[in-house]
């Protein structure tokens, strides 16, 4: 262990800290010192959307006291920012939650910031919602999305409601980065009480306001005026909807969002509706898992339903799941979800006789160019961001007064409809993914029957995704150097076709690796690089901004002649994406 790493634990354990943390690091010194160790060899990085970490003691970990000098950075960039400032705070399910909320509400108001505190756990795209409707500066909502019971995270929100963008960003990892010790922060309380404050009269009086079931009506009604056809919805009431929360925080409202939609036929997975921090019937509270929904396919089975949706802990992504072409349930990935969610938005709305000459809509550029073919098919155009549902609502604040918004979504099961919320919203992804298998019952259909139809259409496209995992101390390294030997030689080949175009985020270039000719990309720079194959496969690169792994996208496509032919056409493309990974030695 080396001495930085000592010096921190033994500053832990000074009387500045409460004796339940002082305890716990003298029992990982006897029992387990190289978690001990992992808890203090860093700090827990403040990065461009907050901290997320595993929940425990430790400068490296997730607590009231990183939270309190995260908070307390924060407040100072939002009091150099503006003369007056208010925030809103929000928390999911997690353990802890409610305690960092609370602690984060507090420091707030001893900063002399205005704090509207919801009264219990609401998803984050309702928090994004608030602080437009209270016309906030900043805002706050305590989650770590999808990721293990394990972890913890603290997402920040600026006054657009939007996740923190340039310079922003950096300049509050800058001011958090200030906060040396916790004698620097303003703790309302004394920090080892802070988990100890009722629910609801967390701190001082006047400077935090409790709000709740207004708020959900004020966003609710914003849900319904998404609708494009409510007379579908309620010509179909009786769709049998199965939906499950995966014991987060969807249970506070999409039950509700339905019901006002028209819907009176909806089934809550009941083994999964309480909210619960150790999400005891998963191993990964993610819709993006087939074992995470498994207990609503098996429902969906058994109803005999129309569509299965799962929303994960904090609320904003939405997996769903569908009887396809054979009549046998499958699960949508997040592009397939998207792209039918575009094309329904952009098609609906011309149908209905909505749609308007400047509309747009944007997507990440790691999701399915499909939905880019689909927009200028349609004469609508189509922006593709950088990955983050940020860098989708700096568009639509660049665009505003001049270009429409309607839609935009990454491969991530993340939808934004509409621009009253700034952050991914599956409470509203729910609703209109509702509405539009309402929109194909009401023609004799299925919601796989329309995803078939856009793939003769438009032409058959397939996606996958590897997730790589480096933990630990060295993970971070690990990853590093497989970026950096990718940019510095790159593949001449993958699986056996000539790499002609390689993309570089992070160093903003686009070459032509035949002629020799790079382009200048206009985004911010971020570690991506896409190298595109002579066939039009595209693979993509990333490393992850908020756990310790690689994600590797892969996406191919072919032309579909008619309907007979997907199955075919399907197979031969998923062995393409094989082949590809095999070839890049991906797996073991």
């Amino acid at each position: 262990m080396d001495s930085k790493t000592q010096e921190r634990i033994n500053a832990w354990l000074s009387s500045a800290y409460d004796e339940e943390t002082r305890n716990e690091i003298k029992k990982l010194q006897q029992q387990n010192p190289a978690d001990l160790e992992d808890a203090f060899y860093k700090e827990l990085e403040f990065g461009t959307g907050g901290l997320r970490g595993i929940m425990g003691v430790g400068t490296n970990r997730m607590n009231r006291y990183t939270v309190g000098m995260a908070t307390q950075g924060y407040a100072n960039y939002l009091k150099q920012s503006f003369k007056e400032v208010k925030v809103a705070i929000a928390h999911d399910s997690r353990n802890h939650s409610r305690e960092f909320a609370e602690i984060t509400a507090n420091i707030f108001a001893a900063n002399d910031i205005k704090v509207y505190l919801f009264e219990s756990l609401r998803p984050t795209p309702e928090l994004s919602f608030a602080i437009r409707y209270f016309g906030c500066q900043g805002g706050v909502v305590c989650t770590a999305s999808h990721n293990p019971k394990e972890y913890n995270g603290y997402k920040a929100y600026w006054d657009d409601g939007a996740q923190l963008v340039p310079p922003h960003d950096k300049n509050v990892i800058n001011e958090v980065e200030k906060i040396k010790s916790i004698e620097d922060v303003k703790w309302s309380k004394v920090p080892s009480t802070g988990g100890d404050l009722p629910t609801g009269q967390a701190g001082l009086g006047e400077a935090i306001t409790i709000i709740g079931k207004e708020i959900d009506e004020k966003y609710i009604e914003m849900v319904k005026s998404l609708s494009v056809y409510p007379d579908v919805c309620v010509a179909r009431h009786d769709l049998k909807i199965v939906y499950t929360p995966i014991h987060g925080t969807g249970i506070m409202v999409v039950p509700q969002v339905l019901k006002r939609y028209g819907f009176d036929n909806v089934h809550i997975v009941e083994e999964q509706a309480t909210p619960d921090g150790n999400f005891p019937t998963v191993n990964y509270p993610n819709p993006e898992e087939r074992e995470t929904m498994s207990i609503g396919l098996q429902k969906a089975k058994e109803l005999d339903a129309d569509i299965l949706l799962g929303t994960d802990p904090d609320g904003d992504r939405v997996g769903i799941g569908v009887k396809n072409h054979k009549n046998e349930w499958v699960l949508m990935n997040g592009n397939q979800t998207a792209l039918l969610a575009f094309n329904y938005m952009i098609e609906a709305r011309k149908a209905k006789g909505i749609a308007q000459p400047n509309d747009m809509v944007i997507k990440t550029i790691v999701t399915t160019d499909m939905i880019d073919v689909i927009a200028k098919q349609n004469a609508i155009s189509c922006y593709n961001v950088l990955t983050g549902f940020k860098w989708i609502a700096e568009l639509i604040k660049e665009k505003e007064g001049k270009e429409n918004y309607v839609i935009g979504g990454e491969e991530s099961f993340g939808l934004m409809i509409g621009d009253k919320v700034r952050d991914k919203d599956a409470e509203s992804a729910v609703a209109i993914i509702c509405e539009m298998t309402a929109y194909e019952k009401n023609k004799g259909r299925k919601l796989f029957d329309k995803l078939i139809d856009l793939y003769v259409q438009y032409g058959l496209y397939k996606e996958d995704l590897i997730s790589i995992t480096k933990k630990g101390m060295n993970g971070a390294k690990e990853i590093a150097d497989m970026m950096e030997g990718y940019r510095s030689n790159p593949p001449q080949k993958i699986n056996g076709l000539e790499v002609i175009q390689l993309l570089d985020y992070q160093n903003q270039t686009d070459v032509n690796l035949k002629s020799g000719e790079s382009k200048k990309i206009t985004l911010p720079k971020s570690n991506v690089l896409q190298f595109i194959l002579a066939d039009g496969s595209k693979i993509s690169a990333r490393p992850s901004g908020t756990e310790p792994k690689i994600k590797f996208y892969f996406s191919v496509n072919t032309k579909l002649d008619n309907v007979s032919d997907f199955d075919a056409k399907e197979k031969e493309l998923n062995e393409k994406i094989a082949a590809i990974i095999s070839d890049m030695k991906l797996r073991n």
